[in-house]
């Protein structure tokens, strides 16, 4: 027989870059979630999830730094072979493997949002975590994609930030056949790496880039050049005739550059002020073909990007079909780890109770509970009170939690009453028929001034 392992004991020591929210948060959080998920069924995506981890050979080939943030899974009581596993970094190349696997069972477009944790092998920093929720959606085809769906996407995510207290945002779209074309057009032949080295542009400035981009193998001039086209930012078409008067032509840039001018065009119709083209923006994975989006807070540029994704045309294929699409990541830890970190949004209470149904004594539990379920029958949350303590006290607990509600139980000579304790009226009130303000029956999220 083992002998049972002993409890730790002593200080309890916080693992840095999985975060874990109070109550309050975890409210936020989950309304989040909620605008999330109704936004995306509005526009007809269908949930789905994928498991947990992927083979580490997939993994490993979506770009050249992809290796460094996988997280290896493997037995403790195994051995060195176990270790083929690795947990998922994104929801894209699980999705594509899960296309892969179901295809034949599938309806064509498949439209599809999958909300889960990702796991990042990163150093933890405000914003950045190891552990993180993402929400992905992405629309496949089978051998073509139509480019209509690449205008889609940004105005499914300016849906969602519309309806949640996020502030003011921004979605920046480029299109990477814009900078493919422009590179060879050029003479540059090592058009990936510029990529990554022009995608560094916020992180440490022009004149750095340019350094990396001369030591690449890029002649100063060529360097200037890529600069140039990063340098182009519009909230309107006027971006193509900036890109025309650089002088360079390549057929790639030219359809890179129509196709960004039809989802600049349609986010001007029906997102108006909330998309930019923005040259700029490369994204470093390798599996993007096409359009590629990133979102910012105005005001909040130094945060970088919380919302991202873009078009890849040969990430799934079984050999006889390929499976092109178009997705983009809403980055959801992020965003709250800055909104709450920074005390821009918060919840109006830390409990789902909008009722608290009081004691007066302990013989009176029973009647509390049968008053409590009649409440949530009809859809208002409640909790009974803890102990039969003086209602004073008791009034108390129900403000440190935020219950704007407490319910007396024959309090009066009709029955019972109801009081609402921020302004202290009481008025006579029945389980059967009784409804709070609408205000009140869930916790309401703002953002701070």
């Amino acid at each position: 027989m083992s002998t049972p392992k002993s409890r730790p004991t002593g200080k309890v020591t916080p693992i840095s870059g999985f975060p874990e929210y109070l109550p309050e948060g975890r409210i936020v959080e989950q309304r989040f979630l909620d605008v999330i998920r109704e936004t995306f069924e509005l526009h007809g995506f269908s949930s789905i999830e994928t498991r947990s981890i992927e083979p580490i050979e997939r993994l490993s080939a979506q770009g050249e730094d992809a290796d460094k943030e996988i997280y290896a899974v493997s037995r403790l009581a195994g051995d060195s072979d176990d270790a083929r596993w690795g947990l998922h970094f994104d929801m894209t190349v699980p999705f594509a493997r899960y296309v892969l696997e179901n295809a034949g069972k599938l309806a064509f477009p498949f439209r599809r949002y999958q909300i889960q944790k990702a796991w990042r092998g990163e150093r933890p920093q405000e914003g950045r975590y190891r552990e993180f929720t993402q929400a992905d959606i992405d629309v496949v085809d089978v051998g073509t994609l139509s480019p209509h769906f690449e205008a889609e996407m940004p105005l499914v995510i300016a849906d969602v930030f519309s309806r949640f207290p996020v502030g003011d945002f921004v979605i920046q779209v480029n299109d990477r056949k814009i900078p493919n074309g422009f590179y060879q057009g050029i003479g540059i032949t090592d058009v990936m790496a510029t990529l990554r080295i022009v995608d560094k542009l916020d992180k440490i400035g022009p004149e750095k880039v340019k350094t990396l981009l001369v030591e690449s193998g890029t002649t100063p001039a060529q360097a200037d050049q890529c600069l140039e086209l990063a340098g182009i930012r519009s909230n309107d078409l006027g971006f193509v005739d900036q890109v025309r008067a650089l002088g360079v032509e390549h057929p790639l840039l030219d359809e890179g550059l129509e196709s960004l001018a039809n989802v600049i065009r349609t986010g001007m119709a029906h997102a108006p002020g909330k998309l930019v083209a923005d040259l700029r923006i490369a994204r470093g994975l390798d599996y993007y073909t096409g359009t590629v989006y990133e979102t910012q807070f105005v005001g909040h540029e130094s945060w970088g990007s919380f919302c991202s994704g873009g078009r890849y045309d040969a990430l799934a294929s079984d050999g006889k079909n390929t499976y092109p699409g178009v997705g983009i990541s809403i980055g959801v830890t992020r965003i709250l780890g800055l909104l709450i970190g920074h005390d821009l949004v918060s919840a109006s209470r830390s409990t789902p109770s909008a009722v608290l149904v009081a004691l007066p004594d302990d013989a009176a539990r029973e009647r509390a509970v049968a008053t409590a379920t009649a409440l949530r029958r009809r859809g208002i949350a409640c909790e009974v009170a803890p102990s039969a303590a003086r209602f004073g006290k008791q009034i108390r607990y129900a403000e440190r939690r935020g219950i704007p509600w407490v319910w007396f139980p024959d309090a009066g000579e009709s029955g019972d009453e109801v009081k609402d304790i921020r302004s202290g009226e009481q008025t006579p009130a029945n389980a059967d028929d009784w409804m709070p303000p609408s205000a009140d029956l869930t916790p309401l999220v703002t953002r701070s001034s």
